[in-house]
């Protein structure tokens, strides 16, 4: 609690930022965002906006998931298209073969039957991953579920049982950084 003296927010040029050239430049945390048939832009440019501030390697955009430059998208990403890298996939099951092949633990962040609760996942500090996020309606499509090694679920206790996508990358994204960051 702050108890003395005026409260001023901190100027942006006083937070250090780093450039787009540092930042390509500066160590990721090993993890990758696949979006499996995302649809909406502003979802899309959110997830950029996030994966930048939390050093994400790289987004794969899969299926008909919509890809910059777009301005609808750079209306949430503000830039994120720039910094974060990202790939356009247009079959995630060919993606998902060669990530595991290359040593990427596949987690899918869905309601299933025997998820994790995303508090209860361990991370290990050695491994790669690949987040997987799904449509907005449907969730990780049907097709790739028999594919994916680990599923994790967000818990929640209202009544509609579902985050918007932007939102849940957000809270799962946070807690790969949290434990395979030291700051």
């Amino acid at each position: 609690m702050h108890s003395k003296g005026k409260i001023e927010k901190l100027k942006l040029e006083s937070l250090n930022r780093k450039s787009i050239e540092v930042y390509k430049e500066s160590k990721k945390i090993p993890v990758l965002v696949l979006l499996d048939q995302v649809r909406s832009m502003h979802n899309v440019g959110s997830v950029f906006r996030t994966s930048d501030a939390f050093s994400i390697d790289k987004v794969y955009l899969c299926g008909i998931t919509p890809c910059p430059p777009h301005r609808e998208i750079q209306k949430t990403a503000l830039g994120a298209t720039e910094s974060v890298e990202w790939e356009h996939q247009g079959n995630i099951e060919e993606l998902i073969i060669r990530l595991k092949e290359q040593g990427y633990i596949i987690i899918g962040v869905e309601q299933v039957k025997g998820s994790i609760m995303l508090q209860d996942y361990s991370i290990d500090m050695k491994q790669k991953y690949a987040l997987i996020l799904g449509n907005e309606v449907e969730g990780i499509s049907e097709q790739i579920l028999n594919l994916i090694d680990v599923f994790v679920e967000i818990p929640q206790s209202g009544t509609k049982h579902s985050l918007n996508v932007s939102v849940c990358a957000g809270i799962v994204l946070w807690e790969w950084y949290r434990a395979l960051v030291t700051y």
